[in-house]
Parts: structure tokens; sequence; C-alpha cells
């Protein structure tokens, strides 16, 4: 497609975008976190923080269970292992960096004194317990997991996303999108990356084996330089815009499916519910 092309899909784009904005809650004037923007159509058939929180007690409630039906009548409900093993956490928003503070203070990583992985409450797991975890949390799992599907049902949402996403990427206005806020980056000085998501990862910020960076004045500079185009060009808006009409388009082509799926959620959330009211 030639870059005339590219400019009209840009456009129509913006034009979308509107439409989107126009019929939902007052978009606020900066986008600082993906929660700013408007929920795409696919949400409903997803995780949410919510679940997970519930999921996770549910499943140390019922671990539990099962540790002391196995002779371990003091297990804790968030033990340590026996010996504390390394964890890679690269978090970021689906955009890429959105927050402009965050940008200025830690980069591409994040304030090293507030793990975005909570550390175990509990004692430190005997090595007896150790042995017996791995079979305690598959049963917690086949119960929380009664009467669903996994391969043809639970798995199906995500499975799609990642096929979706191959769609957006290759999208004529998000190239146009990116591209322009590639240029905007390189124009104040620094690479020109193919989208932001490569910003986000460049191997130059060094990140530890908790997926924290070194927060340098490079990094620092760049992730605000990234920020600040995404707010020029409205990137993060025209990206998520494209994602929601392909989202939209995908749950229209495989209606039942998707609704399999949510049906699957819901019997995963009715066990989790029953579990939490019957042992928390």
């Amino acid at each position: 497609m030639t870059r005339r092309g590219w400019r009209r899909g840009a456009v129509a784009a913006v034009a979308v975008l509107a439409a989107i904005c126009a019929s939902g809650p007052e978009r606020p004037e900066n986008i600082d976190s993906a929660s700013d923007l408007v929920p795409l159509p696919a949400d409903p058939y997803d995780f949410t923080p919510q679940d997970y929180q519930r999921s996770q007690r549910a499943s140390a409630l019922l671990t539990r269970r099962c540790m002391a039906e196995r002779g371990h009548q003091d297990f804790p409900l968030d033990p340590r292992y026996p010996n504390d093993p390394v964890v890679a956490t690269a978090v970021s928003t689906d955009y890429g960096a959105l927050d402009l503070a965050a940008a200025r203070r830690w980069g591409y990583g994040w304030d090293p004194a507030k793990p975005l992985v909570p550390r175990p409450k509990g004692r430190r797991m005997t090595n007896a317990e150790y042995a017996d975890l791995p079979a305690c949390n598959a049963e917690a799992s086949r119960r929380l997991m009664r009467g669903v599907d996994v391969k043809r049902d639970w798995l199906y949402a995500s499975t799609r996303a990642i096929e979706v996403d191959k769609a957006v990427k290759r999208d004529p206005r998000l190239r146009a999108a990116w591209d322009e806020w590639s240029r905007c980056v390189a124009e104040q000085g620094f690479t020109r990356y193919r989208d932001p998501i490569a910003a986000y990862t460049d191997g130059a910020w060094q990140r530890g084996s908790d997926g924290n960076t070194r927060h340098t004045q490079q990094e620092r500079a760049t992730a605000v330089a990234d920020v600040t185009c995404k707010r020029r060009h409205h990137t993060a808006e025209l990206w998520h815009s494209v994602r929601a009409q392909k989202q939209a388009a995908d749950i229209t082509r495989h209606r039942h499916r998707y609704a399999a799926g949510l049906q699957a959620l819901r019997t995963y959330r009715a066990n989790t519910a029953e579990a939490l009211r019957n042992l928390g």
C-alpha cells in the first residue's frame, strides 16, 4: 500500500475513534493507563483481576485442605518455597509505556521498593510439604475447573486473541500510526523503533531477573519521548480503536464459540465462589 493509502487509513481510524469516544464516557485529556480507554468488545470474555484474586484465594484454600489430608495440618495459605525462586517479571500495558510521570522517574521499569509480584506472607515450606504440593495444586485446579472443557471452551478466547492481535498488527491504519509515532521519537534524537513494544523491550535497558530496568538517563529520556509522542499523535487511542474493530468482527464471526467460552468462565467463577463459601 502506498504512503497516501496509509494516511487515508490513519484518518479513517481517527474517525472511528471519535465515534467510539462520542458513544462512551468522557475520555480523559491524557491516557496514563489502559484503564483510561473505553472497554474492548472482548473484555467480557477475559479473566479479570478480580477473577484472579478470587481464584488465587480459592486455590490456596483448596490446597491447604488437601495438604492437611496428607498430614500437613498447619500448611500456610501463602507459603514461601524452601528456596526462593528467581521470578522474571516484565509488565507493560498492551500499548507500551503510557504514564508520563512514571516514564520520567523509572523509564520502562518501576519503583524497586514496590515489587509488582507480592512476596509470600506465610512461613517457608518444609521439604516434605514441598514434595506433596504439586499433587495438591493439581487437585485444587481440577476442583475449580469442574464442568469446564479446557481445550474447547476455556482457552478459546485467549487463542482467538492471539490471532486477532496478529490482524491488528497488520492493519494499515495502525502501521501508519506506528510510523508516525516512530518518526516523532526519532526526531527527538532517539532510536527509530518499529513500534512502542520494541521500545519497551529494548535490550539496552538491561532488565534484571525480576524484569525491572536500571532506570538510566538514556532509558528515562527515551521513555519520556515515547509517551510524549503517543500523546501528541493519539497512538494508543488509534491502536485501541483498531483492536476494538477487529475484536468485534471476530466475535460476530465466531459468536457461538465465544458464548461457550463465556459459559466456561461463568462455571469457573461459580466453582470459585463455592470454594470460597465452603472454605473461606
